[in-house]
């Protein structure tokens, strides 16, 4: 073994809620984990300012706070934190093993993923500035921030038309915007959202700049117009557009999510269509012995920070039966065993 090689009982990859939750539970069972805190450590909570639905918080908490009060727990249990990205997994045998981006290679017995989801952004002038600041994207995160104003849903699937229908409990009107002038999402959901008096559509159009600051939060937006749908792609063509700036007072993006599981292409680990990891009932086991899966990562209906931090313990204390089973097996020098992987 290479004096780069490191092994461990339990690797947790990612360290948004419900890796925290889950360094937590294997940490006081005295597992030793180590997090692995990938680029964005924290995960999608560190976009939000303040978490209003979190068990414990009665006057709220900021994203931030949240997740290093959790961070904090973990390493007080005796967690370990590293920067890390996981370029490479091999799991056919026992111990897994974990290429990182720094040349470092992880072994370890257990593996709890909790990489998260990203959410689709659409490239808008001032996205990255305004991101949690009136720009979201989750409704019901951030919905009820947001009574009495005017704010837009960018896009035009389910996830879009599930955003309008709760933004329009709080706000004053919701605008759909979609890029196209017929919807992608379900005939059910599409109905709804349009038999609502609170909800208009802009069709034909895309979101291209969004105005205001972090002091003052979203104030405006500019959105490009063309009868023949997809306007940005006609600005590029060099086309003729209609463009229009609107006050509102918040922008929601519902274009969807991307779960964050590259590195599982080519395991044994089975993935779902959109490329969710799959996990076996109401456990968090996946079809590898051994192999864990929490939070968004496995999660495309609820994707809410106390979903995650519960999928979290569970996998931890999965994790911790599975090594009590198993011990005997899992030596120093185990015998390896093979799983066949996917095609």
């Amino acid at each position: 073994m290479s004096e780069a090689t490191r092994d461990h009982d339990i690797v947790v990859v990612g360290s948004g809620v419900a890796g925290l939750s889950a360094a937590v539970y294997a940490a006081r069972a005295d597992l030793e984990p180590l997090v692995l805190e990938g680029p964005e450590p924290g995960g999608q909570l560190t976009l939000t300012t303040e978490v209003e639905n979190f068990l414990g918080f009665p006057e709220g908490v900021g994203g931030m706070e949240l997740i290093q009060r959790g961070k904090e727990q973990a390493e007080r249990f005796g967690a370990e934190f590293t920067h890390g990205t996981v370029e490479a997994a091999r799991l056919e045998d026992r111990p897994f093993e974990l290429d990182l981006s720094n040349g470092e290679t992880i072994r370890t017995r257990a593996l709890i993923v909790a990489t998260g989801a990203s959410a689709r952004w659409v490239g808008a002038e001032n996205e990255d500035e305004l991101m949690g600041y009136g720009l979201s994207t989750c409704a019901t995160c951030d919905g009820a921030f947001h009574r009495g104003d005017d704010v837009l849903v960018v896009g035009g699937g389910d996830s879009a038309m599930e955003e309008a229908l709760f933004l329009a409990k709080f706000a004053e009107s919701v605008t759909v915007v979609h890029r196209r002038d017929e919807l992608r999402a379900s005939d059910i959901m599409a109905r709804r959202a349009r038999d609502h008096e609170k909800i208009s559509f802009r069709w034909n159009a895309e979101l291209l700049a969004i105005h205001g600051d972090r002091d003052s939060g979203v104030t405006g937006a500019t959105l490009v117009s063309h009868p023949e749908g997809h306007p940005i792609e006609k600005v590029a063509a060099g086309k003729d557009v209609t463009e229009e700036t609107v006050d509102v007072g918040g922008i929601f993006y519902g274009v969807g999510h991307v779960p964050n599981t590259d590195f599982l292409a080519d395991t044994p680990v089975s993935l779902d269509a959109a490329g969710y990891l799959e996990t076996h009932g109401s456990t968090t086991e996946t079809d590898v012995p051994g192999v864990f899966g929490a939070g968004d990562v496995m999660d495309p209906q609820y994707r809410q920070a106390i979903t995650a931090a519960g999928t979290g313990s569970m996998a931890a204390l999965d994790a911790e039966a599975w090594l009590e089973e198993t011990n005997a097996e899992l030596t120093a020098e185990p015998e390896a065993l093979t799983i066949e992987a996917n095609d």
